[in-house]
């Protein structure tokens, strides 16, 4: 599972992945932070206003790892023996309660202890108060994606909890650190392709990217035979036809049939398990995702806050987009706070001293 701390994603469709990440990345001259490219992509990018909008929110900086929920984010599909499938949305929701950092504090943080975060999961484990989530899955019918409101597969927005309430079915909790931070953590090579028979992948988009995605970044960043390591190996020993490569650590399966089909009694393809298929039509059909609403959920999500919390999200907005070179781009992403809520868009205008209503609202 690919998690995050909020619901939605910044893209939809994983070939803008790479450019998405490069606009996070430094200037690649001064090797400064470059907020001119990150405004620039997000302007461009309408689809990315709803998880700007938490980005900027009271959220968007949890006070520690433990004190913020989790996140599947994707649409993963669950099927039964039976072969009968419902589309799933996994959140975990933290038992710690909810806590976050307003921008100062967290700027005086990261100066004076970048260790914070990491430092503070370890103590509360090492002394007993184990951080504990309980998670929750959204089931959807796969009929339902035919006639949704929206894209049920678009990872921008999210499922309401009023047509697809919250349903317990379990709770993770952390109750040992590691003894080797490198073997254990930074080996680990998590993928949203390593799936369990009766949890598959759905046409989300940005779920389709990451399913090769990952696993290539493992094979490239810890080595091809990742998966053979203590910490990725799974309890279960796989049994399949794969040998050799580089770093190969275990008995490479000695001198056991290599191939399938074979006369030998070797390993067989089990024919107990098949993917269950399931149509696949409309945007999802296709590359781009033309003609969505990217406006009305961020614009729910502003009109919920307080006048408090606007005015943090207000300010921390156009605090991120001072630095910005060029009108052009604060005009154009000033245009999609207007849409989601005029309100959001002038106070958002007026801080930038772009108070501009014909400009905004085209």
């Amino acid at each position: 599972m690919v998690g995050n701390n909020t619901p939605v994603f910044f893209i939809r469709d994983a070939i803008k992945f790479p450019d998405f990440i490069h606009t996070q990345k430094r200037h690649p001259q001064t090797h400064l932070k470059n907020p001119n490219a990150v405004w620039d992509f997000w302007s461009l990018s309408p689809e990315s206003l709803h998880q700007v909008a938490i980005l900027m929110s009271d959220r968007g900086i949890p006070a520690t790892l433990r004190h913020m929920h989790g996140y599947g984010s994707h649409t993963f599909k669950w099927v039964n023996a039976d072969g009968q499938g419902v589309w799933v949305k996994y959140h975990f929701k933290t038992e710690q309660g909810i806590k976050n950092l307003d921008v100062e504090l967290a700027a005086k943080l990261a100066g004076e202890n970048p260790d914070y975060h990491m430092e503070d999961l370890f103590q509360a484990i090492e002394k007993g108060d184990f951080p504990a989530w309980k998670l929750y899955v959204q089931i959807m019918p796969l009929e339902d994606a035919n006639t949704h409101r929206f894209d049920p597969f678009d990872v921008t927005k999210v499922w309401s909890q009023q047509d697809y309430p919250l349903i317990e079915v379990g709770r993770m909790v952390l109750d040992r650190n590691p003894e080797n931070y490198f073997a254990e953590v930074e080996q680990a090579t998590f993928s949203p392709g390593a799936f369990v028979p009766g949890i598959e992948a759905s046409p989300d988009k940005m779920l389709q990217g990451r399913l090769f995605a990952y696993a290539d970044a493992h094979r490239y960043r810890v080595g091809t035979n990742h998966n053979t390591l203590p910490i990725n190996k799974p309890v279960i020993e796989v049994n399949n036809n794969q040998r050799d490569g580089q770093m190969r650590s275990d008995h490479n399966g000695g001198s056991s049939i290599y191939y399938e089909p074979n006369s030998y009694h070797g390993v067989t393809e089990s024919a107990a398990y098949k993917t269950a298929a399931f149509e696949v039509s409309g945007s999802a059909d296709s590359v781009p995702y033309d003609h969505h609403d990217h406006y009305t959920q961020p614009g729910d999500l502003y009109r919920l806050l307080s006048a408090e919390e606007r005015g943090r999200l207000v300010n921390n907005i156009v605090n991120a987009m001072k630095p910005v070179e060029k009108d052009g781009i604060k005009l154009r992403q000033i245009a999609h706070f207007y849409k989601a809520d005029p309100e959001w868009g002038n106070a958002i205008a007026e801080g930038l001293g772009l108070r501009d209503k014909e400009t905004i609202s085209n």
